[in-house]
């Protein structure tokens, strides 16, 4: 069956008998996906401390191996440190990330394991393992990092607010303004706020089920 994703009630409509075996409410399902979109502008609406604490205290809870969680959050708040950041970007991100009422680095640990003692207590040798392999650490950051973004950016949605996440920027640039210690490197950078007028682009076709999966 081809879903148009063109409006709402279109989704509504032909996807009904799938929901219906969601124990998730329909408000909420649309709150995380089907009416979440990404953002490209912004009301002036700011974003504060206590709605970021919330999103990551949600987001938190969602799995990494063994327990990693490589994760590291900046939030851009100053007008210097906004203006570092937006000079590394295409130039099709300056403007929005300019005037977006939050912006969030999102990057990846890769001392993450010095965090075993705490967040993986039952098995001691962990740390000295994840040390002893530079290759294995990278790798496993870098894919768990990006496990942690999508669950960030599906708590942004779930605290009412508009995610725009990026990945158009010079990563070298950035990290040696951001991470000059090189134990972090970006991952993705997210404009948080309400949004805006002429905030959505036009929803693009997402592949159908027969399309992806397959039973073996």
């Amino acid at each position: 069956m081809t879903i148009s994703l063109q409006s709402s009630a279109d989704v509504y409509d032909l996807e009904t008998e799938f929901t219906a075996h969601l124990d998730l409410s329909q408000d909420a399902q649309d709150l995380l996906f089907r009416q979440a979109r990404t953002a490209n502008a912004f009301t002036d609406a700011p974003v504060t401390d206590e709605q970021v604490k919330a999103i990551y205290d949600l987001a938190k809870w969602a799995p990494t191996s063994m327990n990693n969680q490589p994760l590291r959050i900046v939030l851009v708040r100053s007008a210097s440190a906004r203006a570092r950041l937006v000079q590394t970007l295409g130039d099709g991100n300056k403007a929005k990330t300019a005037a977006a009422p939050l912006v969030a680095i999102l990057a990846a640990d890769h001392a993450f394991h010095e965090n075993f003692p705490k967040t993986f207590p039952h098995f001691p040798g962990a740390r000295d393992m994840f040390a002893a392999d530079d290759a294995l650490r990278t790798q496993t950051a870098d894919l768990n990092g990006t496990l942690q973004v999508a669950y960030f950016i599906l708590a942004v949605r779930a605290a009412g607010l508009a995610a725009g996440p990026m990945t158009g920027y010079d990563a070298d640039a950035l990290n040696s303004e951001f991470f000059a210690d090189g134990t972090r490197k970006v991952l993705a950078v997210v404009n948080i706020g309400k949004p805006g007028l002429n905030a959505w682009q036009d929803r693009l076709p997402r592949l159908d089920f027969d399309e992806v999966v397959s039973t073996v």
